[in-house]
């Protein structure tokens, strides 16, 4: 029903002639004083702007698919993540816009909400590190140190102290796998679960062996032979997602004679926690896979 009602007011206003990290705006953002009305041009971002004690008006449709965070009655949708309103950003009067630096989609509208006289920042976050970084420049805005203490600084100590238990094993050998409908794709530490492994002290096979990256083969994987395997599905279809992954890789008599597949080390991790941007769940994003790969 939000899709139903998001795509008709888009259209509505258009027919109408209504005209709707690292952090990459650092310092612009710290000295912007609080919005009245802000678009949130992904959820991920939209929902580290509400643990900021910051108060959206307009999301996009994947605040309400794919993310586990309530979204008020009033906050109104500007259409999807990758196609964001101009027309409604401009025409509600919107006063600050948050959008991804990793979207093509979204940088190439810069110029054009600049010149509308809208406040405009964009984010990078797929670390632990990125995600403080956004939190604290958020909070600033919001005036809510409190709330970069409880989102920010207690869940940094829990990470802390899961990261420098896991430097105490032994390093193991792990490959990380995205699968979504299309294909499936060796991901590295440029990711948020490759990052994270890495703070974990593994060694992912897709980093060492850079061929995996561009081109993905069993073979490859075969000769690495990593001690653990963790997949990662991206797109509102996991099953089609899964279904590529087997008719890609794990269909194969090969596949099954994985040192990690023979022991149990195969994973397919939560979508919510480690293809999404955890946000206040970075610490128990961390704390499951320090469990699966130590025992901890």
């Amino acid at each position: 029903m939000k899709r139903i009602i998001c795509l008709m007011l888009t259209v509505v206003l258009v027919l109408t002639g209504c005209s709707a990290n690292k952090a990459d705006s650092s310092s612009e953002a710290a000295k912007a004083s609080e919005p009245q009305k802000v678009a949130a041009c992904t959820g991920s971002l939209a929902e580290i702007w509400l643990l900021s004690g910051g108060k959206l008006s307009y999301v996009t449709q994947d605040a309400y698919d794919e993310h586990q965070f309530e979204v008020a009655d009033d906050v109104v949708c500007i259409g999807e993540m990758k196609s964001p309103s101009v027309e409604m950003i401009i025409s509600e009067g919107v006063d600050f816009v948050i959008m991804s630096s990793k979207i093509a989609e979204h940088t190439k509208l810069k110029d054009t909400l600049t010149n509308a006289g809208i406040d405009v920042h964009y984010y990078s976050v797929e670390s632990f590190d990125d995600y403080l970084g956004v939190l604290k420049e958020f909070t600033e805005i919001t005036g809510r140190d409190d709330l970069y203490e409880q989102n920010g600084t207690n869940i940094k100590a829990t990470v802390d102290k899961v990261v420098s238990d896991a430097k105490e094993h032994e390093s193991p050998t792990v490959l990380l796998l995205r699968a979504s409908s299309q294909k499936v794709h060796a991901k590295g530490a440029d990711t948020t679960a490759g990052a994270m492994l890495k703070d974990l002290n593994c060694t992912n096979i897709a980093d060492t062996d850079e061929s995996l990256l561009d081109n993905l083969s069993l073979e490859e994987i075969i000769k690495d032979d990593p001690d653990f395997i963790f997949v990662t599905t991206m797109g509102k279809d996991e099953d089609k997602a899964i279904q590529t992954l087997n008719d890609t890789l794990t269909s194969s008599p090969a596949w099954s004679e994985l040192d990690a597949v023979k022991n149990g080390r195969f994973y397919i991790l939560p979508k919510a926690l480690y293809h999404y941007k955890p946000n206040a769940k970075w610490g128990e994003a961390y704390e499951n896979l320090a469990e699966i790969l130590y025992g901890e």
